[in-house]
C-alpha cells in the first residue's frame, strides 16, 4: 500500500470504521492508516469479534477482507444484508477475481479492492462509504420524522390531508366530510403545521412519501 493520506477529505465527526481481517500485519497497517488520516477505527481478527463489539450509533463503514480464516467474506456480506444490518461495506482480498467482485457489488458493496492497493484508494473507498452511511442515516430520519408527525394528527386531520393531497378543494371536501369549509380550513392549517409543512405542495409530497392521498 501506498499514498498520502493528509490528502483525503475530512469525514464525519464521531464516524468509526470497522477493519475485519486475519491477518495481523494488515490490521496493524490499516488500523494506522486510518488513525493517521484522522479516522476513528477498531480491528478484529474475525467477524465473530466483530459481532461481539457494540456498534456505535454515528456513520460507520466495514473493511472486510474477502477470505478471513473459517469463513468467507461473501458469506458474512449475505449474512448483514439478512438481519437489516445496512453498514457500507469495503472488500479488501489478495485472492479476488471478477466474479467475485461483481458478486459483492451485486449484494451492495461500496468498493472491492485487490491487495497490493494504494493508500489512498483505501481512505477515498472510506470517504465514500462514510458520506453513503451519512446521507442513508439523514434519509430514515426524515423518514421516521415524517411518520412520528404523520401520526400526530388527528383522525379528521388525516382525513383532510389526504383528501386535500388528491386535489379536492376546502369546498369539496367540506361537502365530502360534512362540515364546514371554515373547520376544513382549520384541519388543513394544523396538518401542515404538524407535519412542518412549508407550502400545500410539500404536504402533497410528504402524502405520496406515506401513501396515503392516492387512490388504491
Amino acid at each position: 500500500m501506498s499514498g498520502n493520506p493528509s490528502s483525503s477529505e475530512p469525514r464525519s465527526k464521531g464516524s468509526m470504521v470497522y477493519v475485519v481481517d486475519d491477518d495481523a500485519s494488515i490490521r496493524d497497517a490499516l488500523g494506522n492508516l486510518l488513525r493517521s488520516a484522522g479516522i476513528q477505527v477498531e480491528t478484529f481478527a474475525s467477524t465473530a469479534d466483530y459481532l461481539r463489539q457494540p456498534k456505535t450509533e454515528a456513520a460507520s463503514c466495514l473493511v472486510l477482507d474477502v477470505r478471513l480464516q473459517g469463513s468467507c467474506g461473501l458469506d458474512f456480506q449475505r449474512q448483514l444484508v439478512e438481519s437489516n444490518a445496512h453498514i457500507p461495506i469495503i472488500f479488501i482480498t489478495g485472492h479476488g477475481d471478477i466474479e467475485m467482485s461483481v458478486k459483492a457489488m451485486k449484494a451492495g458493496a461500496v468498493d472491492f479492492l485487490a491487495k497490493p492497493f494504494r493508500e489512498q484508494d483505501l481512505l477515498d473507498a472510506v470517504s465514500s462509504a462514510l458520506q453513503a452511511d451519512v446521507r442513508r442515516r439523514e434519509i430514515e430520519q426524515q423518514r421516521s420524522d415524517l411518520h412520528s408527525n404523520y401520526q400526530s394528527l388527528t383522525a379528521r386531520e388525516k382525513e383532510v390531508m389526504a383528501l386535500a393531497a388528491k386535489g379536492l378543494m376546502n369546498k369539496q371536501i367540506a361537502g365530502q366530510m360534512n362540515l364546514s369549509e371554515i373547520t376544513v380550513k382549520i384541519h388543513r392549517a394544523h396538518a401542515m403545521k404538524k407535519m412542518h409543512a412549508k407550502s400545500f405542495a410539500d404536504l402533497v409530497r410528504m402524502a405520496e412519501s406515506l401513501g396515503i392521498g392516492h387512490d388504491r
